[in-house]
């Protein structure tokens, strides 16, 4: 049987798309932080040469990288989905919605 998708719910497709892009900021996040941890260590360790307060920058920018960029991810990722349900339901009212086969 063929159905047509005739209007998302802007909220729940919100909701939905600030948890996905929560979860690839935190994971984005954490690369960023292994990186900066990285770095810190090299430092530490004498392959890079040592500047006053770069070991601290770098702790703080690891943390930040960790508990921001999930936040700013989950934040714009609610914006764009109800931005793009918005525009879903314009489309599917002048062209018609997506066609879905449920059995």
């Amino acid at each position: 049987m063929t159905k047509q998708l005739r209007t998302i719910g802007a909220v729940s497709c919100a909701k939905v798309a600030a948890v996905l892009y929560g979860v690839v900021g935190l994971i984005i996040g954490a690369v960023i932080s292994l990186a900066s941890l990285l770095g810190v260590f090299a430092q530490n360790f004498g392959a890079v040469p040592d500047q006053p307060g770069s070991a601290l920058f770098g702790v703080l920018f690891s943390v930040g990288a960790i508990v921001l960029l999930p936040v700013i991810y989950a934040c714009m990722g609610a914006i764009g989905g109800l931005i793009m349900a918005g525009v879903y339901n314009l489309v599917a009212r002048t062209v018609g919605g997506i066609e879905l086969e449920i059995e």
